[in-house]
């Protein structure tokens, strides 16, 4: 492990489908508390792509040859699959590593609370992309929250839906629940993270889960209904084959309401070919803009800066501080996405 503070911390990243690609290896090349010393893909395509866009990074051909490599690593982040989390993230945190896990944090609750007792016993730094937290979108609906203006909360609306007819990666297409597939695993970790986030613990009190299209071995369609302790109602939306989207956010209020359309620019941008280092990296275009108020007394909120890169920074500052033991926080505290499995597990039993 580095310990001089100007000598960067050495990450590794298991899988470079878009998890890795498009997330974690741009992010990490882009802070330079961080260097990108180890990739692993077994996909002949991906290789390339890796090596050519990072020529620095040693390519291996599974999250085994990186854990052999542990004393040469500081870092390991797992963008694999979901089925892998608990025993990938259990066996480099037994070798000495510090884990960023991708979303879904496991496929069951119980493993990532494993996974948090485990880190803490051997004093390792243990955290969780939930990425969309940091979305442009989010952030400016904290913002709208943090600033009362909409009066007492009622309701919250929120949705993630996509024309996607066929399943495009051979792991999604034989995955099933037990193995962390279907959309509610997917898209669905995040909008549980970001209701919880807003509008603290929740109970499922509905739950429809279907597979719409040919082959589909889980949900692909997913509606579920929340009662947060706070009193608002969430209502969430999930959908893989939707020809028609509806709003990105609504939430309704006792003095207005505010609607919201459109995603989050930055994996667009990315995949595109841009860097999370240029000018108008998370930046949406201003006909995305959400309406505040009321019917006949609209105003257009501007989407505050999409800012992904965050995680990274806060994770470094923590690394350096003294890693588990620093009083700073980790980007995410695992206990939030434990949480949120725990309600996907009630959304399974309703459903």
């Amino acid at each position: 492990m580095t310990s001089d503070p100007a000598v960067p911390f050495r990450a590794a990243v298991a899988g470079f489908g878009l998890s890795g690609s498009v997330f974690h290896a741009p992010l990490i090349a882009a802070n330079p508390a961080f260097s990108l010393d180890v990739i692993s893909t077994s996909d002949a395509g991906r290789k390339s792509a890796a090596a050519a866009r990072y020529p620095g990074a040693r390519i291996v051909d599974t999250p085994a040859e990186i854990l052999e490599l542990a004393g040469d690593v500081d870092l390991l982040v797992l963008g694999t699959p979901p089925a892998t989390h608990y025993p990938l993230a259990k066996a480099a945190l037994e070798a000495g590593l510090d884990v960023v896990v991708d979303k879904p944090f496991t496929v069951r609750s119980a493993e990532g609370q494993e996974l948090t007792e485990l880190a803490a016993r051997l004093g390792r730094v243990l955290t969780v992309f939930q990425n969309r937290r940091w979305d442009g979108d989010f952030l400016t609906v904290k913002a709208l929250l943090g600033s009362g203006v909409l009066g007492t909360v009622t309701r919250f609306e929120s949705r993630f839906e996509r024309w996607s007819p066929a399943v495009a990666k051979a792991w999604k297409a034989a995955a099933t629940a037990d193995d962390g597939g279907g959309v509610l695993f997917d898209l669905g970790t995040h909008l549980l993270d970001q209701a919880v986030q807003l509008f603290g613990p929740a109970t499922v009190t509905h739950a429809e889960l279907q597979a719409r299209r040919p082959g589909e071995k889980v949900d692909d369609d997913v509606f579920l209904a929340l009662r947060h302790d706070s009193g608002v109602s969430s209502h969430l939306w999930m959908n893989m084959l939707c020809a028609q989207q509806g709003p990105r956010y609504r939430l309704l209020g006792s003095e207005g309401g505010f609607t919201k359309h459109g995603v989050d620019p930055q994996e667009p941008y990315i995949v595109a070919g841009g860097s999370p280092l240029d000018a108008e990296y998370g930046v949406e275009d201003r006909d995305w803009a959400g309406m505040l108020g009321r019917d006949g007394h609209l105003d257009r909120l501007p989407t505050e800066r999409g800012a992904y890169p965050e995680f990274y920074r806060i994770l470094a500052d923590k690394i350096a501080d003294g890693g588990a033991a620093s009083a700073l926080p980790v980007p995410v505290d695992p206990a939030g996405p434990v949480e949120v499995l725990r309600l996907i597990e009630q959304a399974r039993s309703l459903g």
